[in-house]
């Protein structure tokens, strides 16, 4: 307001904010207060009770919308506006269960269902508190079920709605308890898998101005359905799997969906055969290229996380050396990155010198600059286990490399 001039009616001030109502609603005690208020009263307090009476309420109590009053305020709003007084908008109706599954069972209408899928959509994307109502009317359940219905039955190139779906599911997600995410995918596990993995692999089914972004969602779920997964689930995955998921980071899908297939190549990497399954569909390769690329510091951090875990083995060390940039991308990354992606990179490095120094390895480590870099890690402030690796590795070959007329006469004197 711009002065003193207006007096603002006591009703219409809420007693816990003191501020002019936006959306006023009475509880059951009959006392009105504006609803973001109360109900942030109700779900912080100790002991759920009416601010002004000190009578018992419950947490969910029954909130009633005073219309009446609201229109009061706005009337009032409207003609003190030459005062300086914003107009009051009219508030949003309330998300209920019973709106949410009516929507629900529309999906299972074809005239209807996409209308259903963006009214949930909206839903969702207003505030937490619709992702919570949408949760405890089974929207979660839901989605997989018509996500895993819609690309099993699809015949067209155009899979409509997919995206919406994908979105509700991720929105919803996030707010579902820990404990009963394992049991959302419990029934459709499988076949939901099956079905992400049709939309990675769809760039010929989906619209093309869609099929970047609803990739994007696809992989971000799949990882999620990774992340809840039981260890037998994670030990049987196919190299369908993996394929797809190396294939977002081969056409850089977007940096969204290539951050999440990373991350859940690394959660999945670990058990079973998955480690061999990844370096056979080809990750090593694509990872080398994205790195030379030029990529922001977590993700980098990611890259060589997962490359030092797939380097533990032959195969994976033969695709990093077979790479013609391969040893001289994680000598140039050394010190550009950060700490942690140093202590991968000399990692990598030791299990190369271990393992697979042939004679034209051991002379391209020296020819890249990576012999130098182990040098420089001995005299920075780095933890003594990372300088014991590359030690260890400047020992394995110092014959070879002293009596190199390409090594440098301060790196053998160090």
């Amino acid at each position: 307001m711009e002065d003193d001039m207006v007096e603002v009616p006591r009703f219409f001030i809420c007693p816990i904010s003191l501020q002019i109502m936006k959306d006023p609603v009475t509880a059951v005690t009959g006392i009105t207060y504006d609803r973001d208020s109360i109900e942030h009263w109700l779900s912080t307090a100790e002991v759920a009770q009416c601010p002004v009476t000190k009578q018992s309420l419950t947490k969910d109590s029954d909130l009633t919308p005073n219309h009446t009053l609201r229109r009061l305020i706005q009337a009032w709003c409207v003609t003190n506006a030459s005062y300086g007084v914003d107009r009051i908008p009219t508030p949003k109706s309330v998300v209920t269960k019973s709106h949410v599954m009516k929507l629900l069972r529309n999906l299972k209408s074809p005239e209807l269902y996409l209308i259903s899928l963006n009214a949930l959509h909206l839903i969702a994307s207003e505030n937490q508190k619709n992702r919570q109502c949408l949760i405890e009317s089974g929207t979660t359940g839901a989605m997989i079920s018509f996500i895993t219905k819609l690309c099993k039955e699809t015949s067209t190139r155009k899979v409509v709605g997919l995206g919406q779906a994908l979105s509700i599911l991720h929105l919803t997600w996030q707010n579902v308890p820990e404990k009963k995410k394992s049991a959302e995918f419990k029934q459709d596990h499988d076949q939901f898998i099956d079905s992400l993995l049709w939309v990675l692999a769809s760039d010929n089914m989906i619209e093309d101005d869609v099929v970047v972004e609803v990739q994007t969602r696809a992989i971000s779920v799949l990882g999620m359905v990774m992340e809840v997964s039981s260890t037998s689930v994670l030990e049987r995955l196919k190299f369908e799997f993996f394929k797809q998921t190396v294939n977002v980071i081969r056409k850089r899908t977007s940096p969204q969906a290539v951050k999440a297939a990373l991350r859940m190549l690394i959660d999945v990497c670990p058990w079973g055969r998955n480690r061999m399954k990844i370096v056979e569909a080809g990750a090593v390769f694509e990872l080398v290229e994205l790195e030379l690329n030029g990529l922001e510091k977590n993700v980098s951090e990611i890259v060589f996380g997962l490359l030092a875990q797939l380097c533990s083995c032959a195969d994976g060390r033969a695709q990093l050396l077979k790479h013609a940039c391969g040893i001289a991308m994680v000598a140039k990354r050394m010190f550009r990155v950060s700490p942690g992606t140093d202590d991968r990179a000399v990692h990598i490095l030791l299990l190369i010198g271990r393992f697979s120094a042939t004679d034209e390895v051991v002379a391209e480590l020296l020819r890249v600059g990576a012999v130098s870099k182990l040098c420089m890690v001995l005299q920075v402030d780095y933890a003594p286990y990372i300088k014991k690796k590359a030690r260890e590795i400047l020992r394995l070959h110092s014959n070879v490399w002293n009596n190199s007329p390409c090594m440098p006469i301060y790196i053998q004197t160090k």
